[in-house]
């Protein structure tokens, strides 16, 4: 499908301030999307100006704007504590902008969407490396069940449109993220995130341990943000679920959601162990045991997209290295 779809376009980034919204945006910027030789237009308003849980707001900014491709990169993301603690919210914001933003594209006639799911849509105990075809099979992880929900949904509404009225909306489910403009909250912030924060006030503060939630015993993948960026762009350009050569599921059928990510996963323990030497936090790392693990293993399997030409660039160490050196104290 290799195609110039990006060239001479309206391009709405929904979410465009986010830490996955603002990697779209300077890909897009990049020398390979040079928006002024293609005679392109990023759309990326701020929360202020439009506020995306607002339903009327939306229709009328597509209205006026006119977007032809939209990238919903907009979501209310947290870690484990975030999710248990406020599972409403969780659910019902996520629902509401991704609602408001597929159907006003829809209705509008944008010529291609592109919405961002999660790993977390999987079972708790997918088979792996997780295939897209383990979405619904079993029971959801209790920890994010109703993000994982919400993220569902979406993908569903995409995939329905498609089927019913032969929108082009394609689905990305990307593994963990990492990288810059990372939400580095002391509650809210993911895996990464919130390690590095952990290491980096223990270094300023000479501490002498650092305590980590859980066992360190349950595996994760990681894939920087750029990746992430690289890879919407890819399929945009390269992915037509309605090509007779695009990816199928097992039983032939093809496939509106791919994953995305590395491939590789890693301990908690090692990934805390390689954080703590990139920041130089030589004292004890001691793992509270009382707190949740999440799911025990979650390792997508990243074949189609692979099989389509992308392939993730940034290897785990040369990612938190890149991340964790443009970070200071006073920043988290």
């Amino acid at each position: 499908m290799k195609n110039k779809l990006l060239e001479s376009n309206k391009i709405f980034i929904a979410g465009s301030s986010g830490m996955v919204g603002s990697a779209i945006k300077r890909k897009l910027l990049s020398h390979d999307f040079c928006i002024k030789k293609n005679n392109s237009t990023i759309l990326s308003p701020p929360k202020k100006e439009l506020d995306l849980l607002d339903s009327l707001a939306v229709k009328t900014y597509f209205e006026l704007e006119k977007p032809e491709i939209v990238i919903l990169a907009a979501a209310k993301v947290g870690g484990i504590y975030a999710n248990s603690h406020y599972p409403a919210d969780f659910l019902l914001e996520n629902l509401k902008i991704q609602t408001n933003v597929i159907e006003s594209a829809w209705k509008q006639g944008v010529r291609r969407l592109v919405f961002l799911g999660s790993s977390c849509i999987y079972p708790k105990f997918s088979s792996q490396p997780i295939k897209e075809e383990s979405l619904l099979k079993s029971e959801l992880e209790k920890t994010n069940e109703p993000y994982a929900m919400a993220k569902i949904a979406g993908l569903k509404l995409c995939e329905s449109l498609r089927t019913q009225y032969g929108f082009d909306a394609i689905s990305l489910m990307p593994t963990n993220l990492y990288g810059p403009n990372d939400n580095y909250h002391p509650q809210n912030s993911h895996v990464i995130a919130a390690l590095i924060r952990k290491f980096l006030i223990a270094k300023a503060n000479n501490l002498p341990s650092v305590e980590c939630w859980g066992t360190g015993a349950v595996y994760r993948e990681f894939m920087h943000v750029d990746d992430l960026a690289d890879a919407i762009i890819f399929c945009l350009e390269n992915w037509d679920p309605s090509d007779r050569k695009s990816p199928k599921d097992s039983l032939g059928k093809p496939l509106n959601h791919l994953n995305v990510g590395t491939g590789k996963d890693i301990s908690i323990k090692e990934l805390s162990i390689k954080i703590a030497k990139s920041i130089k936090f030589k004292g004890e790392i001691i793992w509270d045991t009382s707190k949740p693990d999440g799911t025990p293993k979650k390792v997508l399997d990243v074949t189609r997209i692979n099989n389509l030409g992308w392939h993730a660039k940034i290897n785990l160490l040369t990612g938190l290295r890149r991340t964790i050196e443009k970070l200071n104290i006073e920043s988290l």
